[in-house]
């Protein structure tokens, strides 16, 4: 038989060995691999954005605040410093942002798989992002060339940028850029910038305990800022001091020795006065300046120290008046000519940046009594106007008094003084509410107010702000003020922008009637619900106010050419715990205007226009101190209300005057309101 030939087309092909077919679909892949790659990498790159923008800087100019004496009060929008030099810091400062941030910084070819790749494990584990892979470079390249957004492509774009940079700059260089650029909160950009903003000094003096607070701050410069977050930002410092010492940077002495000293913030910083007054103005400047490329200054009409007196006295009253419930207060305090002096926007700026000294609206309560008062004494009723306290229904709405009983006749001032809402609601209903409505708009109210007969008891909502202008007319002779914030803008090469001019306010209230309220709104002080805002030797006036279910409570009150309104509430708008206009609020503005006006050249509360010709007055006014016998001064009854203080009654001595009673009620009912 013949041997059959190998090379016939029959015969099976040698297959290949392991090795041989692994080496094969190796090779395979790698060739798809490559033009995957080519292709992606293609894909992501071509919208890459322009490098070439490296070394710009594309900010908001700074606005920075002084107060009416010059004082720095805050600067707002970025501050960035000349770039610093490596070499000149001490080796600590960058070795401390290395430790934290990317120990395999020096080793890594902009990316670190090993770190990613542990990144992913603590995620996946926790179910949540609880770790970042990020390196110094991917976070340079993001910061300088990309936006927040993440997504793949994002990520994507931020490793081939850091590849780039890795390839086009030198690791010293790349840490360079990144110390001097990135953003460390509270407006700085740049470990210069930070350092002053932070510490008044430059980067070079940074100590080993300030290095470690700042480089903690990167991971989130507002949850560690040491202004607002002190005991976090401290424990975040520690968790880099310790990351320092594992990597070599530092001893365990120099770690402990740094724990031990405590880092100083800037006093400047520190402080934060008037953060609400600069968001009220912040808005107003640059909607004044439009686009603005200079840095500014903005002169104010704050007085820094007459707005630390503020403060003090807000969180003294708040922290002794908590456990009535007592969350959040609000105070404005205005000059003659409408500048704002101290403004408090609520309980704790760091918690919570809504102002509500200028934002928020509430019910005014018996604080708006002045308004029917004053539309009553225009329509010729006097402080001597007899008038009954007795049960009345209007509209089918029947007032009720704090005490619940009816002390009969009394006068308008005792009306006032004891802030009788019988009376009120009567007298309102008399005189027109629209007339009412009216004069409370000519005085600086601007929100809509109500026509509802519960009006005339506070029932209209209102913001302190507009109370103290409102009341600021009292104080200075009947003039109409607007509350102002801003002296001038100025450009840091001295150039003005803006002025404001002189405050000319038109003349809105008129004698006697300017007369008549301030000597009865002195008696609310002297001898009526406000008496806990009463000051030795000074002339006050001013009005409480107390909402249904004490949800709100006021004191507006002023002297000659000051004025300051004073709210405290919740923001949830729930009851406090019997907490009336002459507690919290009138604690408040005594507190404060205590410290204050010392500091003011503040004289008595001015008569105003000239009175007309023949008038006599029908009290003995003597000198407004109250060195002569008050004629609306109310008799102690020796009960004390509900904050403790002394009760009166009267009637005290008047003269003889026209009789105007209230109407009679149209329909017996159950009272159901309650505001004084």
């Amino acid at each position: 038989m013949a041997r059959k030939d190998r090379s016939s087309p029959t015969e099976p092909k040698r297959r290949r060995s392991f090795i041989g077919r692994l080496f094969y679909w190796g090779a395979v892949m790698a060739v798809w691999g490559l033009i995957f790659a080519v292709v992606f990498f293609a894909i992501f790159a071509r919208d890459l954005p322009d490098t070439s923008s490296l070394y710009e800087v594309d900010r908001q100019p700074s606005i920075t605040y002084l107060d009416r004496s010059g004082s720095l009060i805050a600067v707002r929008g970025s501050q960035m410093a000349p770039p610093v030099d490596l070499d000149a810091l001490p080796d600590y400062v960058p070795a401390a942002f290395v430790a934290i941030e990317d120990r395999r910084y020096w080793v890594h070819p902009g990316f670190d798989p090993i770190g990613m790749s542990r990144a992913m494990a603590s995620n996946l584990k926790a179910g949540r992002v609880v770790q970042g892979g990020s390196t110094i470079t991917q976070q340079l390249a993001k910061n300088l060339f990309l936006t927040p957004d993440q997504n793949l492509k994002r990520k994507v774009q931020e490793l081939m940028l850091a590849v780039w940079l890795e390839m086009k700059f030198t690791k010293k260089e790349i840490l360079a850029l990144y110390l001097n650029r990135v953003y460390f909160g509270a407006g700085a950009y740049g470990i210069e910038a930070a350092a002053q903003r932070y510490f008044d000094k430059p980067a070079e003096e940074l100590t080993v305990g300030e290095a470690a607070l700042l480089a903690g701050l990167l991971k989130a410069p507002s949850r560690y800022s040491p202004v607002s977050e002190s005991e976090r930002a401290a424990t975040r410092a520690t968790v880099v001091l310790n990351s320092m010492v594992e990597t070599g940077i530092i001893t365990d002495a120099q770690r402990d020795a740094a724990v031990a000293e405590p880092v100083r913030v800037s006093r400047t910083l520190a402080s934060q006065h008037a953060q609400y007054f600069i968001d009220w103005l912040d808005k107003q400047v640059r909607g004044m300046v439009g686009e603005q490329t200079e840095d500014l200054i903005v002169e104010t009409t704050l007085d820094l120290a007459i707005q630390t007196d503020a403060e003090r006295a807000v969180r003294r009253i708040l922290d002794r008046d908590k456990n009535k419930g007592v969350e959040q207060a609000a105070l404005v305090a205005l000059d003659g000519d409408g500048r704002v002096r101290a403004m408090i926007g609520g309980a704790s700026y760091p918690d919570s940046q809504f102002n509500r000294a200028t934002e928020a609206r509430r019910q005014a309560g018996s604080a708006w009594k002045p308004f029917v008062y004053l539309a009553a004494l225009e329509a010729g009723y006097t402080p001597e106007t007899r008038v009954v306290d007795e049960p009345v229904t209007i509209g089918g709405w029947s007032p009720r008094n704090y005490s619940g009983r009816f002390a009969g006749e009394m006068t308008l001032a005792q009306a006032v003084a004891q802030s009788t809402n019988t009376v009120a609601a009567a007298v309102a209903d008399q005189v027109g509410r629209s007339n009412v409505a009216n004069v409370a708009s000519r005085l600086g109210i601007s929100g809509p107010i109500s026509q509802s007969p519960s009006m005339a008891l506070g029932a209209v909502e209102v913001s302190p702000l507009e109370m103290a202008q409102a009341f600021d007319a009292f104080a200075n002779g009947g003039r109409k003020v607007k509350a102002w914030g801003i002296s001038r803008i100025r450009t840091n090469r001295g150039q003005v922008i803006f002025e404001h001019g002189p405050a000319e306010g038109a003349q809105v209230i008129h004698n006697p009637s300017l007369y008549y309220l301030n000597q009865m709104l002195r008696g609310v002080v002297t001898g009526g619900t406000g008496r806990a805002a009463a000051i030795s030797g000074r002339d006050i006036a001013g009005k409480t106010g107390t909402t249904s279910d004490y949800k709100d409570a006021w004191f507006v009150g002023y002297t000659g050419g000051f004025t300051a309104a004073v709210w405290v509430g919740k923001d949830d708008n729930t009851a406090m715990s019997r907490v009336s206009g002459g507690g919290a609020p009138a604690a408040i503005w005594a507190t404060f205007m205590q410290s204050a006006l010392p500091r003011l050249a503040v004289q008595s509360i001015p008569n105003g226009p000239a009175l007309p010709e023949g008038w006599i007055p029908p009290d003995p006014v003597g000198d407004a101190l109250g060195q002569v016998e008050d004629p609306y001064a109310q008799q102690d009854t020796g009960v004390l209300d509900e904050d403790g203080m002394p009760t009166f009654a009267g009637p005290a001595p008047v003269q003889e005057a026209p009789k105007v009673a209230p109407p009679k009620p149209e329909v017996e009912r159950k009272p159901d309101t309650l505001f004084y």
